[in-house]
């Protein structure tokens, strides 16, 4: 589907907004919403993007992880939390749901149709992930979700993950991560994601050594983003925590109810009525 002219201007400005944030005095910190109920409490919070986690969408619908979603249950949800919210929307879109670049193009056609403007594409494809994609292979995919992109009027955002530190041997992966980052961002990448790194030393030498903005993943136990902030990182997310930490609320309010007949915690937790009917927009009384 190709947009309007209207709408691929509006979705050219956002795409132009999301880049710069990567460029911006301090990192662009994204909290990763997995519907739109999530994508609106996340702008509400104020963030100036609303990214979106392939796990937590999964896990939404009732997946496991790992490319079990097609490509349209994806960008259906996606298409949800991009009418929800008035901020840049970029989608983890996994590994692009197809091997080869033409597979992307079609991705990255359907990601615009669903009003994002960025996305995530993994180098490690199928339900495993075990395995790293050719580095050329890899390069390919993205030049085509590049090329694609300006065909359609819309400088679509490509973060570009490397799975090194999760597939390569320790003393190989610092080596394969910034080669694969760099390659990627070559071929129009506008930032490499490079999760599972914890170590100081190792990410300051992933952002001395990868020439453009880096994307790393935080949690417990990894620096905070203060600490990212200083070491250059440009960009840091959290996945599918957030989601993963709702689910594990929502399993102690169903336990509590049902061994203890206790209500505490939707008393502690749960968010007004009326304040979700106004954040979603129902007309006062």
């Amino acid at each position: 589907m190709t947009p309007t002219t209207m709408t691929a201007t509006l979705l050219s400005e956002k795409a132009s907004a999301l880049r710069a944030l990567h460029h911006g005095e301090r990192p662009l910190v994204l909290a990763n919403a997995w519907d739109a109920a999530s994508a609106r409490l996340v702008e509400e919070a104020g963030y100036p993007a609303v990214a979106t986690t392939s796990a937590g969408i999964a896990y939404a619908l009732g997946h496991p992880d790992g490319e079990r979603v097609s490509r349209k249950e994806m960008l259906q949800v996606v298409r949800r939390i991009a009418a929800a919210v008035s901020v840049p929307v970029t989608a983890d879109l996994e590994a692009g749901y197809g091997p080869g670049p033409e597979a992307m193009a079609r991705t990255t056609r359907d990601l615009v149709a669903a009003g994002a403007v960025g996305l995530n594409l993994e180098d490690a494809r199928g339900r495993s992930r075990r395995k790293l994609l050719p580095t050329a292979a890899q390069v390919e995919r993205v030049r085509a979700v590049r090329e694609t992109s300006q065909a359609l009027g819309v400088p679509v955002v490509i973060n570009a993950r490397t799975d090194a530190f999760a597939l390569v041997e320790r003393a190989r992966a610092l080596t394969e991560a910034v080669a694969r980052g760099n390659a990627y961002l070559e071929a129009g990448a506008d930032c490499v994601f490079v999760p599972f790194v914890r170590d100081m030393e190792i990410i300051a030498e992933l952002v001395r050594q990868i020439r453009g903005p880096i994307n790393i993943l935080t949690g417990p136990g990894t620096p905070t983003v203060d600490e990212l902030a200083a070491l250059g990182v440009r960009r840091v997310s959290v996945g599918s925590a957030p989601m993963r930490a709702t689910l594990g609320l929502a399993r102690r309010i169903a336990r509590d109810l049902h061994e203890r007949g206790t209500c505490e915690l939707i008393q502690e937790w749960a968010l007004p009525y009326e304040e979700l009917q106004r954040l979603f927009g129902a007309a006062a009384p």
